[in-house]
């Protein structure tokens, strides 16, 4: 978001590549949605409508802000197809004066050919100019995998959305005005109007949906731990379903219990002890974030895949890499496959909007004196790989020393001198772990024919098999 100082400077420098500089008395949605369709046809940037200064705050004042907000957003709906950016916003000089001017920002590497009446804008040495007949066929060629996610698949209706669950992420992104939940979830592509009735879209599904993978398959997740440095028979495995974000939720959780930790004495009064990963906080969860939002869906059958070794972590998503992007260029250009569920999951606090996740991996690792992550491409696919800092397998000398195996260990070792175990012995053995993952450690050693489960609802106990 800008500053008041450097709102300053784009005024004064005026329009130009990337900022086109509206006043507010010649504004109208069809006036700001040319500078949005040009920016979006080239290297995205800021629509900045400057407000004139006023004495005090009046009522025609406060009116005309209200409109003006009203208009930019009307403005993103007159494009074809419907422009998915980030809400706008308004710069103040300090809290509670009055706005300075509106921004409307278009994130750069957008999927799609944007034309209003159309016709096709762009940018152009700082203006708005139209495109070419052979510009628009090349920039259709580069930019031809936007349109699956703003379709709506046959059969499904709105009993298919949790509308609890987008009512409470519509009341965070409608911004100023009294939309409703359905005309948020319109203007974010999670919705399509098909003869006269809302439908969800793919994106819709994915993000919203009751089963998503009832219309998306393959639109899941598998995390798998294996003991050593490769792939072999002895490893954990744990499927995850469910909408986007319910799925990063649920593998960050099996990523931090399965991450062993390294404890050392802070060199502090107290001496407290400290518990350090094997990654930078966050990089684990970045990865899997990104693999999320810009795999390819139109690969059914084929998932996300979260591979944690000894020494590296690997995550594989569906999908080579997209648009103009090559292994190249990865760090410094932008390209959104799935623009709308990229925007949702920004509006959820997922991920950066402007998509600099590459980016903060790299530096993360860097900074914490990590090799850096490699990058590749697969047959179909994109692969990361994160390498930890100073390797802690998961197996030493034959013994399996994380979180979930300790764990394990104490349940062992209490069954072996109590003769049974509950799940309140358990929560008590293990105060810090969900109630859910102590429920999967009991499925897990059921499973493998370790101990017993006797008993039913409040009086089940285990014992070893």
């Amino acid at each position: 978001m800008l500053t008041p100082a450097e709102l300053k400077r784009v005024i004064n420098a005026g329009s130009g590549q990337r900022v086109e500089v509206v006043t507010a008395g010649a504004t109208s949605p069809a006036r700001l949605a040319r500078g949005l369709a040009s920016l979006a046809n080239a290297e995205g940037g800021l629509v900045v409508v400057g407000i004139p200064e006023t004495t005090g705050r009046s009522k025609s004042a406060n009116a005309g802000v209200e409109q003006l907000m009203s208009v930019a957003l009307q403005s993103t709906q007159l494009t074809e197809p419907r422009l998915i950016v980030p809400l706008p916003y308004w710069v103040t000089a300090a809290s509670g004066e009055e706005p300075l001017a509106l921004v409307l920002e278009v994130p750069p590497g957008l999927p799609n050919v944007y034309s209003l009446d159309g016709r096709y804008l762009t940018r152009r040495d700082g203006r708005t100019v139209p495109l070419a007949t052979r510009a628009i066929r090349e920039l259709l060629l580069t930019r031809g995998e936007g349109a699956w996610e703003a379709m709506s698949p046959p059969g499904s209706t709105l009993a298919d959305l949790n509308m609890k669950r987008a009512e409470d992420y519509a009341a965070v992104a409608r911004a100023l005005d009294d939309a409703t939940t359905e005309d948020v979830l319109l203007r974010r592509g999670c919705l399509v109007q098909q003869a006269g009735k809302m439908r969800p879209t793919m994106a819709g599904l994915l993000l919203f949906g009751v089963q998503p993978q009832r219309w998306i398959k393959g639109s899941d997740l598998v995390c798998a731990r294996f003991k050593g440095n490769e792939m072999s028979s002895a490893f954990a495995s744990q499927p995850i379903s469910g909408t986007l974000p319910d799925q990063i939720r649920k593998a960050e959780n099996f990523l931090s219990e399965n991450s062993p930790q390294q404890s050392s004495l802070a060199k502090k009064a107290d001496w407290q002890r400290t518990d350090e990963g094997p990654y930078p906080p966050g990089v684990l969860r970045e990865a899997v974030v990104n693999a999320i939002a810009h795999r390819d869906y139109h690969i059914s059958g084929a998932q996300v895949n979260v591979l944690m070794f000894g020494n590296r972590v690997e995550v594989r998503s569906p999908g080579r890499l997209p648009g103009h992007v090559t292994l190249k260029n990865l760090i410094r250009e932008r390209y959104s496959r799935n623009e709308a569920i990229v925007q949702v999951l920004a509006d959820m606090g997922f991920i950066e909007r402007l998509g600099y996740g590459i980016d903060r991996m790299v530096r993360a690792m860097k900074d914490s004196g990590h090799e850096p992550p490699q990058f590749e491409e697969t047959d179909n696919g994109f692969l990361v790989t994160l390498f930890a800092h100073d390797p802690m397998p998961l197996a030493i000398a034959g013994r399996d020393v994380s979180p979930q195996s300790l764990r394990f260990e104490s349940m062992i070792a209490h069954l072996r001198e109590k003769g049974r175990i509950t799940n309140r012995d358990y929560a008590e053995l293990c105060p810090d772990v969900s109630a859910e993952s102590l429920r999967r450690d009991f499925v897990e050693l059921a499973e493998r024919g370790l101990i017993l489960r006797v008993g039913d609802k409040r009086g089940t106990y285990y014992i070893l098999k």
